[in-house]
């Protein structure tokens, strides 16, 4: 979502290069740059004014320019200022001391709402949690088929009663049902419409009345940009809204979305939506964004992900191997199903410092499935030798891996090249020689 943004952040302090002194002016024109990046990256205007303002005071303030580093600490004070933006620190999920805990998701038809509450029923199980949905969403067309079916996937308990009954009944029930059951949370899926408008907010607010709820999160697409801050400052403004869920950040919007509605609405963003599947849900940390749209990386989730799907004994053997450099092409195959259900490539190369230049080097955009379909066909093609000696493979052993792959010799050595240039990568992110951004040197 931030490639675009990034790009031109890494070209405005490019200019400072590693310079000893950086003058006001060099600044000014820096900043003028970051300006019209986040203006272009539909970042709302007063949030860009107030940013822009507190980088160079703080810059000027603290006499930075005529430091030994000047450049490296504008840009730490640029990405403290985006981590303020985003909300400082990580929000927590706020907790029932008498369970259910009850949460409401609120948000308007094509949010991604009754998606996004069944994954964080999920994520709530994964935590060891007992989470009930709940169907009150009784005017959308097949809204509460939608969340039974996504809790049938899940195997979620759900109450639902249909569209006939009143979801003020059908919550009360709900709330018995889950203390009956011993339900942890309690996950009220409310009606949504396409727009805000009056008997929408009086439902949800009768509802928050009724219930009590620890939380109500709102839920907004990241791709509808300023309207979805509009909509969510709206939702604050007549129900108290208590938290935000971001959907659809895995997508190609310029991101001004994820650094307005903090600053917008003065509610936090708590999860994130980065898929369609039920896990892709995560929790939102401030100061790791800030680091992804600087072009920093983001290895704290990046690793989780990892442990995650592939196990903690398993990433550890495979981390001391990145280290030594001693990974072959077997290990490659063996990882290969384990990468693919980590998520889109491009989002994992995006948790990487210096993943444009990462990008670039391996041609990350032209691997999708039918990329990894014919990498993992061309590397069983190979003898078990082979796979560990990679750099072996001669032309007549390509010629005979290409036959048994259904591939050519040319697309045999496409792969075998951008093995090697990702080993090379691997070492130096395994050794925390970390391709750096210009400036942080």
């Amino acid at each position: 979502m931030f490639e675009t943004l990034t790009d031109k952040l890494q070209g405005a302090f490019k200019k400072f290069g590693s310079r000893g002194v950086v003058k006001e002016e060099d600044l000014d024109q820096a900043l003028r740059e970051v300006r019209m990046a986040m203006l272009e990256a539909d970042v709302n205007f007063k949030v860009v004014r107030e940013f822009t303002s507190r980088v160079k005071e703080r810059a000027l303030g603290a006499e930075v320019l005529q430091s030994l580093t000047p450049a490296q600490q504008v840009i730490d004070i640029v990405r403290e200022e985006l981590v303020e933006i985003l909300g400082g620190e990580q929000p927590q999920l706020a907790t029932s001391a008498q369970p259910p805990t009850v949460i409401m998701v609120v948000g308007l038809q094509g949010s991604g709402k009754t998606t996004s509450i069944a994954k964080l029923a999920n994520l709530l199980r994964r935590e060891g949690n007992r989470p009930l949905l709940v169907a009150c969403d009784v005017y959308r067309p097949a809204a509460v088929d939608q969340l039974v079916t996504l809790a049938n996937q899940l195997d979620m308990p759900i109450h639902e009663e249909g569209t006939k009954s009143k979801p003020r009944d059908i919550a009360k029930n709900a709330l018995e049902q889950a203390k009956k059951t011993n339900a942890t949370h309690l996950l009220i899926d409310t009606a949504g419409r396409l727009h805000v408008d009056e008997d929408m907010m009086n439902e949800v607010a009768d509802l928050r009345k009724m219930l009590h709820p620890s939380e109500v999160l709102f839920v907004a697409d990241a791709m509808a940009g300023q309207d979805a801050v509009t909509a969510a400052k709206e939702f604050h403004d007549r129900v108290e809204t208590t938290g935000l869920i971001l959907t659809k950040m895995d997508g190609d919007a310029r991101g001004g979305a994820a650094l307005s509605i903090r600053s917008v609405t003065g509610v936090p963003v708590k999860f994130i939506g980065m898929g369609e599947k039920t896990d892709a849900l995560e929790l939102f940390h401030p100061e790791r964004l800030a680091g992804r749209i600087l072009g920093m990386g983001d290895m704290l989730t990046l690793i989780e992900k990892a442990k995650a799907t592939m196990g903690e004994e398993d990433t550890d053997r495979l981390g001391d191997k990145l280290k030594r450099g001693t990974f072959d092409l077997q290990d490659f195959v063996d990882q290969l199903r384990s990468v693919r259900s980590m998520g889109p490539l491009g989002q994992l190369v995006q948790m990487l410092p210096g993943f444009n230049k990462i990008k670039m080097q391996l041609d990350v955009d032209e691997m999708d499935d039918s990329f990894f379909n014919q990498a993992e066909a061309i590397v069983l093609s190979m003898t078990p030798w082979e796979r560990r000696h990679p750099d072996k493979i001669d032309g007549k052993r390509r010629k005979r891996i290409a036959r048994g792959s259904g591939t050519s010799p040319q697309q045999v050595n496409q792969l075998l090249k951008q093995f090697f240039e990702a080993k090379k990568l691997a070492k130096s992110i395994g050794s925390g020689k970390f391709p750096a951004m210009p400036g942080m040197r």
